[in-house]
């Protein structure tokens, strides 16, 4: 089959690091720690105190008072990357046909606070069921690809992903494939999340997920680290344009990168934890390969899911040495994870943007925070601890795996006409 080629054209990003693409980028190659001790909420009675919150956001400076109140924390960050995503692509809707522009949008859990506070709401009260009218419409993951379509006026495939943290990378998938197989020219594709609430805290606590380094948190997110103790969690959005290509290029379209492939897989094996041979990673890495008519000597970089967990992130080193063979050792693997904490659905989305950038820069970021090598990975991996370095990035791919076992890995490259 005669399958289409899909482009990358526009980027944004809303990250505990950076609240647009070049202050994103800024702090992936300085090696920039998000976490920071957590303001939202009281946590002293929390097991983790910390977290990757957005810094100086204010929904305000984006959307009116009356619109925001009517969205969760998820569909705002979905609103305001996509906004950026757009105008960085210099699409006129006026001027494409709106039925062939779609949005797919991944999210992991979709309205956390919004259902944890009309939960709380509901039982201080006195049993009289008062909610709020938008509960349902703003704690939906449907919801932040609805809107987004109704803001812009685009009538394409509209649908939100939810596969965990692989909910983003599922998204771009999905639109990878609406593009390639005719069904749509342009999607706004991405992910967003807002999980940094009491809820979210005690509840990844409660499955022992978090680290609990309280004493240092911009060093608790150390991928691959011997004393790693869990992940981060953080928050925000990404988001990519995906276009046809020579719809892009009839429009004069600047291109960041192309979409090569893509793999899909299940771990089937627990609800929380990865297969400890990898076998779910490898398969989709395989699948990923093939999807994009590569060989494993074609690839230069990878960001792996790379959480900062016991058994993940050793998991995946061994799962990549096996794709990949002695290849694997002249290729630049690293977890941004560990500056921007994990972004459960919106993960996916800002670590291809990562892979985007990588490509046009010739830079991959580093895994901050290693300090002790764990005898049971591999140290003769390039892991680009602590420092970005600086390489030619032609063939990139970015890993993510959710819980209940779902694999997912996007396969990015260089451009040529």
């Amino acid at each position: 089959m005669n399958l289409r080629r899909v482009v990358v054209t526009g980027l944004g990003a809303l990250t505990p690091i950076g609240n647009d693409i070049p202050s994103y980028w800024d702090g992936l190659i300085s090696g920039k720690s998000g976490a920071d001790l957590i303001s939202y909420f009281d946590t002293s009675k929390f097991k983790t105190q910390f977290a990757c919150e957005l810094k100086e956001f204010d929904p305000l400076n984006y959307l009116d008072r009356k619109e925001a109140r009517k969205l969760d924390k998820f569909a705002q960050y979905a609103i305001v990357c996509s906004d950026e995503a757009i105008k960085d692509s210099g699409l006129n809707f006026d001027k494409v046909d709106r039925t062939r522009v779609g949005v797919i949008w991944g999210s992991g859990i979709g309205g956390f606070e919004t259902i944890q506070n009309e939960m709380i709401n509901f039982s201080d009260g006195d049993g009289t069921p008062r909610f709020n009218p938008f509960f349902i419409p703003k704690l939906i993951p449907d919801i932040a690809p609805g809107v987004i379509s109704i803001r812009h006026g685009l009538k394409g495939p509209n649908f939100a992903t939810v596969s965990a943290c692989a909910s983003s990378a599922n998204s771009l998938i999905d639109s990878l494939n609406y593009i390639r197989l005719g069904y749509s020219d342009i999607i706004v594709s991405g992910g967003s999340e807002a999980g940094v609430t009491i809820a979210g805290i005690g509840g990844f606590n409660a499955v022992q997920a978090l680290s609990k380094r309280n004493d240092d948190p911009k060093t608790a997110s150390r991928p691959f680290d011997l004393d790693r103790d869990g992940f981060v969690l953080g928050e925000g959005g990404g988001c990519l344009i995906l276009e046809e290509l020579e719809h892009a290029k009839a429009r004069g379209a600047k291109i960041y990168a192309e979409i090569g492939g893509a793999g899909l897989s299940a771990d089937a094996y627990h609800m929380t934890a990865p297969h400890p041979d990898g076998e779910g990673a490898i398969s989709v890495m395989k699948n990923c390969l093939k999807d994009s008519n590569l060989n494993p000597e074609d690839i230069d970089a990878i960001n792996m899911h790379g959480t900062s967990t016991p058994l993940g992130d050793k998991a995946e080193a061994k799962a990549i040495k096996e794709v990949f063979g002695d290849h694997a050792y002249n290729i630049n693997i690293n977890s941004t994870k560990s500056m921007t904490g994990h972004l459960l659905g919106a993960a996916g989305a800002i670590e291809a943007i990562s892979c985007v950038l990588s490509i046009k820069n010739g830079i991959v970021p580093p895994t901050i925070n290693h300090f002790n090598h764990d005898p049971e990975i591999d140290n003769k991996l390039n892991f680009t601890f602590n420092k970005a370095q600086k390489r030619k990035v032609s063939v990139a791919m970015s890993n993510t795996f959710g819980f209940g076992g779902h694999n997912a890995c996007v396969l990015i490259k260089e451009f040529v006409d």
